[in-house]
């Protein structure tokens, strides 16, 4: 007759795998959410300064309201300064 006898050395080498294993998955979250925010900051600085590229080649009313959305700003005056600001 063979008797087992469970050691609590098993039952914490299962909770530390757990509490890891909890551990890496939040922090692979949080590099993940970390580089999809940055990713779309480059996204709409690379936005702002394609439209004011094709502004200064044509001056159209549709480049304008890209911007505006943009970039938050409501007149034309405005749209030209930040766009010279932009691109030098």
């Amino acid at each position: 007759m063979k008797f087992e006898l469970k050691t609590e050395n098993e039952n914490y080498s299962k909770s530390f795998l757990k509490f890891f294993g909890i551990v890496f998955f939040l922090s692979l979250i949080i590099i993940l959410s970390d580089v999809s925010l940055k990713l779309g900051t480059i996204s709409r600085n690379h936005k702002i300064e394609y439209n004011c590229r094709l502004l200064l080649v044509e001056k159209s009313k549709n480049h304008f309201k890209k911007l505006s959305r943009l970039s938050n700003l409501r007149s034309k005056q405005q749209i030209w300064e930040f766009c010279s600001k932009v691109i030098k």
